[in-house]
């Protein structure tokens, strides 16, 4: 048995994959999903109704009350359908993270993955007077109204609604076997009740793993990373900052990545961006290309290592859709870490732990303390040379002695000769010499 009683989504494959892994360990004759869930991501979903349909093992699924949305996707997967009084299966339009329906193309994918998964478990005889016919175990126009109110089943419902089946409706419609209250009941209909119940139980290491991939911690891990990087960049040297950023950025990839979801080359996106970043900041005056190159690639790192990348192609064409959660938890999480970052650094940094590495005299104008350094008057009309490219600022030389200065006209190669064009408010203005 397989209990699956949450949102459908990374954590809930792991435990279907991994749970059908155990099933053909241990020989089992048949597999029960026990199911209630709200529904979830689409993308998760069809890999759970994937690796159900093509099981060489016979799946029951218990409805333990709710088998909404993509839920409703899974149970249709499986051979048999059992359903707690009471309960319901269908509702799966497909919507975004508001609850409002998308354009007609997802739709359209949602219809056929339904159709066909309908279609899977083939079809059966009936008599019909004289004759014997065949029907459709699941009606595949059924599974499209489930998905479509635009889609219209005689005597069962009009073309304004989404089709719920209620338990009672599910079993007259065949979309179930029977209503049952326990998974021995199910067990009983389904003429096995004598049969030995096995458990797939997450070991430790799932559920680390697990807990590793929820999003309210991968948005936490997200936070540690900006906010670690971010602290270290307020003071010298390595210390316990740069080190949580490390070990948030190993706890965020490390369980994508054994899970398949995550690739190398991801991770290389990651560290590519924070390398353009440094640039920006240490090698490169003011912020530019570099430093937007690279929060585009951590962030694209970070959000493509959550999805399967394979998700991407649909028959339907690319589509991106998969995206927009790992966008939210990532954007969510670096604006977290900034600005958890920002307030933590202003508390901590006037404790007396921090008290050191910050001056605190008051060095006021009353007491002859001025803003700027005075006497660099006397340079102006003099030449030297650019110590650094001036864009517009940089360094530059003047008889041994090195100064800020600014490009009064465009921007100055390093080495460049220049003359010191005029000294305002503390600030050393510069040309190119004729």
């Amino acid at each position: 048995m397989i209990r699956l009683q949450q949102d459908i989504d990374a954590p809930a494959v792991r435990i279907i994959h991994k749970g059908l892994r155990e099933a053909h360990k241990w020989n089992s004759d048949y597999i029960l999903l026990h199911l209630n869930t709200y529904g979830g991501e689409l993308s998760a979903a069809d890999s759970i109704r994937t690796a159900l349909l093509y099981c060489d093992i016979p799946v029951l699924v218990f409805i333990d009350n709710q088998a909404a949305s993509a839920g409703a996707l899974i149970a249709l997967a499986c051979d048999s359908i059992y359903i707690r009084g009471g309960g319901s299966i269908g509702a799966a339009t497909v919507v975004n993270q508001t609850g409002e329906a998308l354009p007609d193309k997802y739709q359209s994918f949602m219809r056929s993955m339904m159709r066909s998964t309908a279609e899977a478990h083939g079809k059966r005889k009936i008599v019909q007077g004289r004759d014997t016919v065949d029907v459709w175990r699941r009606d595949p126009l059924i599974a499209e109204a489930m998905v479509d109110p635009r889609v219209s089943v005689p005597g069962l419902i009009d073309s304004t609604k989404v089709l719920t089946f209620t338990a009672a409706e599910a079993c007259a419609f065949g979309y179930s076997e029977g209503k049952a209250e326990s998974i021995r009941e199910v067990l009983s209909l389904a003429g096995i009740a004598s049969a030995e119940i096995k458990e797939y139980r997450p070991s430790w290491l799932d559920r680390i793993i697990l807990f590793l991939m929820s999003p309210l911690l991968q948005g936490l891990l997200l936070m540690c990373i900006v906010g670690g990087i971010y602290f270290e960049l307020q003071s010298p040297g390595i210390g316990f900052p740069l080190a949580l950023a490390v070990t948030a950025t190993l706890l965020y990839f490390a369980p994508l990545y054994l899970e398949g979801l995550a690739d190398y080359w991801e991770l290389l996106l990651f560290v590519a961006g924070l390398v353009l970043v440094g640039v920006e900041i240490f090698v490169i005056p003011g912020f530019g290309m570099a430093g937007i190159s690279g929060i585009a690639l951590c962030i694209a790192g970070l959000a493509l290592a959550m999805i399967d990348n394979d998700l991407f192609s649909t028959p339907t064409g690319w589509d991106l859709s998969p995206l927009a959660k790992p966008l939210f938890i990532v954007s969510a999480g670096l604006f977290g870490g900034i600005a958890g970052g920002i307030y933590l650094s202003r508390k901590l940094y006037p404790t007396k732990m921090f008290g050191k590495i910050a001056l605190k005299t008051d060095l006021s104008g009353t007491t002859g303390y001025i803003g700027v350094p005075t006497g660099l008057d006397v340079l102006v009309g003099q030449m030297g040379k650019a110590r650094t490219a001036l864009r517009p600022s940089g360094k530059i030389e003047v008889d041994g002695e090195v100064y800020d200065a600014i490009a009064e006209h465009g921007m100055i190669e390093k080495n460049a000769v220049v003359v010191v064009t005029h000294y305002e408010t503390g600030q050393l203005y510069c040309t190119l010499k004729d």
